[in-house]
């Protein structure tokens, strides 16, 4: 498989256009489809943007071989880095802003097997601190196992309709939450993970 065709195959995998490839990436859709025919390349920090959002090593996209598993983010996938965190309870964000460190705790988190998604408002201070700095680490203690989890990457606001559809059905209390009226509000973020432990 060529590196113009990897791309292709994860933006089809992930029911993204070339618009919206190009969109997320600040480029032209001329760029994306000459990428995918291998006229043209990637510059290094579109690479790296490739990579977080398609959750796959820049070894994967720049390589001859096709088992991205073996690439994959330390080998933790989405849905697993969801399912140990569900069973801790609660997660922690860490965020920076102006070279200070800020956690606190969070406790809504999903996956759509690829990404992971995380809530919050935008009323919020970490909204902001999202807006001016998108590098984030997630970290959970499951106290029953005695381990860590920890991600790190990058957050990336995702409003469409399909990302807070997923998110009303993974938490059914938002509903609650945000009333039509209040949805505005309701901030999801997607994390484009660039690597993910657990020990």
């Amino acid at each position: 498989m060529t590196t113009g065709e990897k791309p292709a195959m994860l933006r089809k995998r992930k029911n993204i256009t070339q618009e919206q490839l190009a969109e997320i990436l600040g480029v032209s859709r001329q760029s994306v489809s000459r990428w995918e025919m291998d006229q043209a390349f990637p510059e290094t920090e579109k690479l790296i943007r490739l990579a977080g959002l398609f959750s796959c090593s820049i070894d994967f996209l720049l390589s001859e071989v096709l088992d991205e598993k073996k690439h994959m983010a330390a080998g933790i996938s989405a849905d697993s880095c969801v399912a140990f965190i569900r069973e801790c309870g609660y997660f922690f964000l860490a965020t920076s802003v102006g070279g200070c460190p800020r956690i606190r705790p969070f406790g809504m988190i999903y996956s759509d097997k690829e990404m992971l998604y995380i809530v919050t408002d935008k009323r919020k201070s970490v909204y902001s601190d999202l807006k001016q700095n998108a590098r984030v680490e997630l970290a959970a203690f499951n106290p029953v196992t005695r381990k860590w989890i920890r991600v790190r990457g990058n957050a990336s606001e995702d409003d469409t309709c399909a990302s807070q559809e997923m998110a009303l059905s993974a938490y059914p209390s938002l509903r609650q939450k945000y009333p039509r009226e209040q949805e505005t509000f309701l901030a999801i973020y997607q994390i484009h993970i660039e690597a993910a432990s657990v020990n």
